[in-house]
């Protein structure tokens, strides 16, 4: 190892000390095993942009799951995460090094790595629960995000068609991803990096709005900060951290397209946020803003009491600032802010007991079991590990022969997959290829197979197929195509 390398490696060590101070001597020494190997097995291999591809990737990728506060085995195989994939590395050999627990981890990323975004929108949210449902632990996922998150941030090495691809995919399946699991920041993150290439034309138009606006608010703000400053000083009798929240660029972009552009109706580009000691002085300091500056009717939202559906806790308010624009102000406690941002991976979370459980259908089953477990006092690692997946125990996943994901019940057919894609290919479906071998209509499916659906122009919908399929839709579709039939005998 050159010193050069040897700098970089001490400087990795050193931030894994830093930033997470209860790391013992035993976590250093796997960590430093785990990046040998990767750099080694990594050996001569390089990016698109020319530069070695574990200095310039994967040691990124470790460095962002650091920055989450994660553990030791997922700091472990955020260095080893493209090993299996990308050199002569197998599972067995990282077992053997480091354990299963690592190996599930980094096959686990793996895996997700090898499933697409291909434009089709109808699909998108089987897409997502697949990820989730493949994972089998958080970290995974968490994981899979961070080595998304570098890779839009070297977006620009790659062809265009492959950036649009990549971004569209970051903004339709990975940003959702990061919110479900109440990552706030990183939901932000994925989209702003991800907007100029996914959406250019409208990422210009938003920017020039953007920035505009901020120009013209800024005088103001800075003038409320001080004043809020003093008030919650005299209110608290300490200065609580207050800071300027921007919006991100594609958070502006969606709500100046539901506001039809009208940058009046946007309050919150700019907001001012404080952090205080507990909930009871969260109250205490919006009655003092509240008795500064006048409240915009119906833009107090009270987040604390009714959290948003995947844990995130604040006050808001929208304040007439006087000589400026509206303004808005966020008030929430140091534990509630780091949930906000880091979502499951903070280290609050793993402790809080206090998040309040909300009602959400379309949230994932795991975010309920997430906000379950929260109330417990597992450890780091337990309060991760023990998050499964349980909900998918009885859906299957299988691919269109593009790489479309189909979210089915346990036990549905080759007919059930058939309906699923669309009503047309179910009415004439004449059979099904699974992993390229012909197959019965009847023939029940398990995750992880590739189908393709052989049409005939002269099949019809029988009274039988309505003992090949499971799923109400194909069900219902069989009956009312029977019922035609039917009438015009």
């Amino acid at each position: 190892m050159s010193e050069q390398d040897t700098k970089t490696k001490e400087t990795f060590l050193r931030k894994v000390q830093k930033t997470l101070p209860e790391s013992s001597a035993t976590d250093l020494s796997l960590i430093s095993r785990a990046y040998d190997f990767a750099k080694s097995a990594h050996e001569g291999q390089m990016r698109a942009s020319g530069t070695a591809y574990f200095e310039d990737h994967c040691l990124h990728v470790a460095d962002h799951i650091i920055d989450l506060g994660m553990d030791t085995p997922l700091i472990c195989a955020a260095l080893l995460h493209d090993t299996i994939e990308d050199t002569k590395t197998t599972a067995k050999d990282l077992q053997k090094e480091f354990g299963l627990e690592i190996t599930r981890l980094v096959e686990g990323v793996s895996k997700l790595g090898k499933i697409k975004y291909h434009g089709n929108e109808r699909h998108v949210e089987s897409l997502r629960k697949f990820f989730v449902s493949v994972a089998q632990d958080a970290r995974v996922v968490i994981l899979k995000l961070a080595d998304r998150w570098h890779n839009l941030e070297t977006l620009q090495y790659l062809p265009i068609e492959k950036q649009q691809r990549i971004a569209l995919e970051s903004i339709m399946i990975h940003a959702p991803l990061a919110s479900r699991m109440g990552m706030g920041k990183l939901v932000s993150t994925i989209n702003d990096l991800s907007f100029p290439y996914a959406y250019p034309d409208e990422y210009k138009k938003t920017k020039k709005i953007m920035d505009g606006m901020i120009s013209n608010a800024d005088v103001s703000i800075q003038k409320m900060h001080r004043s809020l400053s003093a008030d919650l000083h005299n209110t608290l009798h300490y200065l609580p951290q207050i800071d300027e929240r921007i919006k991100g660029t594609y958070s502006l972009y969606k709500k100046l397209v539901r506001k039809k552009w009208n940058t009046e109706s946007i309050y919150d580009l700019v907001a001012i946020r404080a952090i205080v000691n507990n909930v009871s002085e969260c109250y205490q300091a919006l009655g003092a803003i509240h008795s500064h500056w006048r409240p915009v009717p119906g833009r107090v939202k009270d987040y604390i009491a009714v959290p948003k559906p995947n844990g995130y806790q604040s006050l808001h308010t929208a304040v007439f600032s006087g000589d400026g624009p509206i303004v808005e102000i966020q008030i929430r406690t140091q534990a509630m802010h780091d949930y906000n941002e880091y979502g499951i991976a903070s280290h609050h979370s793993y402790k809080n007991n206090r998040v309040q459980k909300g009602s959400d259908k379309e949230s994932f089953a795991w975010i309920e079991q997430l906000r379950e477990l929260q109330k417990t006092n597992l450890t780091t690692n337990d309060y991760l590990t023990q998050l499964k997946t349980d909900f998918f125990q009885d859906r299957i996943f299988v691919f269109t022969p593009k790489g479309d994901v189909i979210d089915l019940p346990a036990g549905a057919t080759i007919l059930d997959f058939a309906y699923a894609v669309h009503g047309k290919i179910g009415e004439h479906a004449g059979g099904g290829r699974i992993n390229g071998k012909f197959m019965a209509l009847k023939t029940p499916l398990v995750s992880e197979q590739i189908v393709e659906i052989v049409t005939n122009p002269k099949a019809r919908p029988s009274d039988k197929w309505l003992e090949m399929c499971i799923t109400s839709s194909a069900l219902t579709s069989i009956r009312r195509q029977l019922k035609k039939q039917r009438q015009t005998i």
